[in-house]
């Protein structure tokens, strides 16, 4: 199957409010958001700044999404102090447009390393049990789910519809993660490890994602990462740098034969999307990157990255996902501050 790249026109309808004002309630009309028509609307985000304003609580509220995805980075806090993470946590959990937010959507996600405590912290970091506890906390984990009594925060959600369903799986990319190689030969942080050595996921939880994967029967099956799967030559946290890895997940993705995979991840400041041809997969794999949600790379010039899919967006942004059972496709969008939609890529699984 083809994927199609919908051109972006940055709209100036926001400028019309700055005109005459006998036409004000008119023009007010142009900058309301039309409220997609999609089964489904899941949105998310990434790199969350809890003490800056965030601009985007509202215009997300206004898709009226039934799931939020945090992507990770969803505080900084980067401490093994569990006093300072529960109140940097709570921090954000007294922002009323993202109290609305809980109220009318389902919230769902994963860590990345200033959640999780340690920048660019992996399997050493000390206080990764304490941690966990304090992220089930946030995104409100009952005490008796599993997540409580397990090592590290992947988890799978089952959404039936009267039309299909969908699954999340949520990957934790930190927890079970072993060393980098650090770049000593050039200006990137990270080159990729010898090919077999390390692991992004661990024993458990890669027995745990290959069943949930083989097993599924959803419509569509969204994996949830925080570091980003194809992208990886910008030297920075990635998937590529640990190449068996991603093969590894390539190959079970076409393996498990299971329906319209799509790939979310943050991390980088930046959106975009990223894609992806397999043997024997029907359609193209994507992993659409949304990040950040306060703070983005706005002095970005470029970087090389050969699975891209148009423009790289360097600005605040969000996520949305919008489903179609009847046509099996997902409408994906990039959307930053008043709801301007800054990038958009349709597929049909």
């Amino acid at each position: 199957m083809t994927y199609k790249l919908l051109p972006v026109l940055c709209t100036v309808s926001v400028l019309f409010l700055l005109g005459c004002k006998s036409s004000e309630k008119k023009d007010a009309k142009l900058t309301e958001v039309e409220i997609n028509k999609a089964d489904y609307t899941i949105a998310f985000g990434s790199c969350n700044k809890q003490n800056t304003s965030n601009l985007l609580w509202e215009p997300i509220l206004e898709h009226q999404p039934k799931v939020w995805i945090w992507g990770g980075d969803n505080v900084y806090s980067d401490t093994d102090n569990m006093t300072k993470l529960k109140a940097d946590y709570n921090q954000q959990l007294a922002d009323t447009s993202y109290q609305k937010l809980i109220a009318s959507s389902k919230i769902l996600g994963t860590w990345d390393d200033h959640d999780y405590g340690l920048n660019d912290g992996g399997v050493e970091f000390s206080k990764k049990n304490e941690s966990q506890q304090e992220f089930l906390d946030f995104i409100g984990v009952s005490k008796t789910d599993s997540r409580r009594n397990r090592a590290g925060v992947y988890h799978s959600e089952l959404i039936n519809l009267e039309k299909g369903s969908i699954k999340i799986i949520i990957l934790d990319t930190r927890y079970f993660r072993t060393e980098l190689t650090n770049d000593g030969s050039s200006n990137k942080r990270y080159q990729p490890n010898a090919y077999g050595e390390g692991t992004v996921l661990g024993t458990a939880q890669w027995s745990w994602l290959e069943n949930e994967l083989k097993m599924s029967e959803a419509d569509f099956n969204i994996i949830v990462s925080s570091i980003q799967f194809l992208s990886y030559e910008h030297g920075f946290e990635s998937w590529g740098n640990f190449p068996h890895e991603v093969d590894r997940l390539k190959t079970l993705v076409v393996d498990s034969e299971a329906n319209g995979v799509l790939l979310l991840s943050g991390d980088r400041h930046i959106s975009e999307f990223s894609s992806t041809e397999l043997e024997g997969l029907e359609y193209p794999l994507i992993d659409f990157t949304s990040s950040g949600l306060t703070h983005a790379y706005s002095k970005f010039s470029g970087e090389p990255n050969p699975y891209r899919v148009g423009e790289v967006v360097a600005e605040i942004s969000f996520g949305l996902l919008h489903f179609n059972f009847e046509t099996k496709e997902i409408e994906m969008e990039m959307r930053g501050e008043n709801n301007m939609k800054l990038n958009e890529l349709k597929q049909k699984y």
